[in-house]
């Protein structure tokens, strides 16, 4: 036989082999169509499944290199993998009959839903089929096969999969993020961190918190609560509260220089005798020293003690004493004289240090009702001003004080009233002057330069009255005058009736000394405009204020 018929011989053999694995093929497609594939399993229960890929798509015949082409339709999401995974490809037979197969008889794969399918029956879970084995083919053909067929569709699979991946997070999150939405406290409700922390679930910033942060929350709270307990002790104890000064347009004002409330004598003889450089190393050399005090110190204290009455009684009360440390001494003395004011607890508020310059322009601006000082010529041009002032002298004698009742002692002439008597006296003598005051008895003095002070302390005697606390108001004015009361003492009483004034006890004294007499009285202070009369309270221990005011002055200077 030739080498032509024996080809022709076997290429008629091989189309006869194709034609009948073809035919064989149509066979068993089409039967697959009708009842699906049919899987035994154990016993005589079947579960009839369609014929799908490994990402779900359907295939003309399993294992077929005809079918290689993916579905463009992405798999079914309700469709479970698992059920994919559970189908197995027919018998060796089939598969290597039908690798040849032609391209004539390839069709496209069709859905999983629109293949018909019985019902599937219910079993319970422990009694479903094992799946059955699957066939194992060659390493090398089986991962060219998936990957020539299902490139594509795991593309698209896998980037589902993300998707789907990535919108359960999303919503997972936003589910959390509403769960653990805080409330948010508005911009105008201010709260510590210590009161919002409150408001948060502990638990959840526990968990967000690492324990270095978590150490330090908790060491900021011991802070927060030593401090909140100081503060309640402060609070709970009367002489840590410090209360606030009030306005000044409402005050009673009084101006103490820094020699009147402090002795500072030592320091006063050193500029006098070595000159300011020399006095301002004495003062920051010594600025932790605290001073001792002068000859209004107790009169700062007794003033003092009236605001804390009237603050008892009237909470919001602004009419009070407001005292001023107003002082020529340069800034780098300052803080000596602060760090005496702090020690002894007095409620002095604002300072005027003037370095070298006199604080007399000052007064006004600080609207002074009254202005003490050791220096007699700032006292004089103050009056001149028309302040009320006074020259303060400490007493030489050791007297014990009342602290709880402030104690104003004023001669008449020319501290309350003017100088009009003292003009009479010394021009027609003294005959001429009773006889001039009794024509003149209802006729009401001119006011002098104390008139006002004594104002201010009968408006807040009055806050006492209203509140019935006479027999225990802290004020108490004393009028200590050389007149004598049978002669020219009714115009004296009318004149301070007129002016709705009221004096505790009137003295009148007749000419007669007034030291025995302040002795027992203890004044805090005691105006009076003749010297004589200063010193002679002075020796016996009463602080006494000299006012240079009148005709008397005029004649001296």
């Amino acid at each position: 036989m030739s080498q032509t018929s024996l080809k022709q011989k076997k290429k008629s053999e091989t189309g006869s082999r194709y034609s009948k694995d073809s035919l064989e093929t149509d066979k068993s497609r089409k039967d697959s169509e009708k009842s699906g594939v049919r899987l035994s399993t154990q016993g005589s229960q079947e579960l009839s499944l369609p014929k799908t890929g490994s990402r779900g798509y359907l295939v003309r015949n399993q294992w077929s290199r005809t079918s290689r082409s993916p579905s463009t339709k992405a798999p079914s999401v309700d469709e479970p993998r698992s059920r994919n995974n559970s189908l197995k490809p027919p018998n060796s037979s089939t598969s290597s009959g039908t690798s040849s197969t032609s391209p004539s008889h390839q069709e496209l794969p069709q859905p999983l839903s629109a293949q018909p399918s019985p019902p599937t029956p219910t079993m319970p879970l422990d009694s479903r089929p094992s799946t059955p084995p699957e066939l194992q083919l060659p390493s090398a053909s089986r991962q060219q096969t998936k990957l020539t067929e299902n490139s594509d569709a795991w593309s698209h699979g896998v980037g589902r999969e993300s998707r789907e991946s990535r919108d359960k997070r999303e919503s997972r999150d936003s589910r959390d993020t509403q769960q653990r939405e805080y409330p948010r406290t508005p911009p105008t409700e201010w709260k510590p961190y210590a009161q919002r922390r409150m408001l948060y679930p502990s638990q959840l910033d526990r968990d967000c918190m690492s324990d270095l942060a978590r150490q330090l929350e908790e060491e900021e709270d011991e802070d927060n609560a030593y401090w909140a307990s100081v503060k309640t002790l402060y609070e709970k104890t009367p002489s840590c509260s410090r209360p606030r000064p009030p306005k000044p347009k409402h005050a009673i004002t009084i101006a103490v220089s820094s020699r009147a409330l402090f002795n500072m004598v030592d320091g006063r003889k050193i500029y006098e005798e070595e000159g300011l450089e020399k006095y301002m190393e004495y003062q920051l050399n010594n600025e932790n020293v605290v001073l001792t005090p002068g000859p209004a110190f107790r009169f700062v204290k007794a003033l003092q003690h009236v605001n804390a009455r009237l603050r008892e009684l009237y909470p919001d009360e602004q009419d009070l004493f407001d005292i001023v440390l107003m002082t020529n001494n340069h800034a780098q003395v300052g803080v000596r004289l602060i760090n005496s004011v702090n020690h002894y607890g007095l409620l002095i508020d604002r300072f005027c240090l003037t370095g070298g310059k006199s604080p007399i322009g000052y007064l006004k601006a600080y609207l002074t009702n009254l202005y003490l000082s050791a220096d007699s010529e700032k006292v004089q041009e103050a009056i001149q001003e028309g302040i009320a002032s006074a020259t303060m002298f400490d007493g030489a004698k050791d007297m014990a004080y009342c602290d709880t009742q402030l104690r104003v002692a004023f001669d008449g002439d020319a501290v309350l009233f003017s100088d009009e008597s003292d003009h009479i006296t010394k021009e027609h003598g003294l005959d001429k002057f009773f006889q001039h005051e009794t024509l003149f008895e209802n006729k009401p003095l001119a006011q002098g330069p104390l008139k006002g002070f004594l104002e201010d302390l009968g408006r807040l005697q009055k806050k006492f009255y209203a509140k019935d606390e006479r027999l225990r108001c802290p004020i108490r004015t004393y009028l200590v005058t050389a007149r004598s009361a049978a002669s020219s003492g009714a115009r004296v009483l009318k004149t301070l009736r007129r002016w709705g004034l009221e004096i505790d006890e009137a003295l009148f004294l007749a000419g007669a000394p007034k030291g025995p007499i302040l002795v027992k009285i203890r004044p805090h202070i005691f105006f009076d405009d003749h010297m004589f009369h200063i010193e002679g309270a002075q020796k016996l221990g009463t602080i006494a204020a000299h006012v240079p005011y009148g005709f008397n002055q005029k004649m001296n200077n």
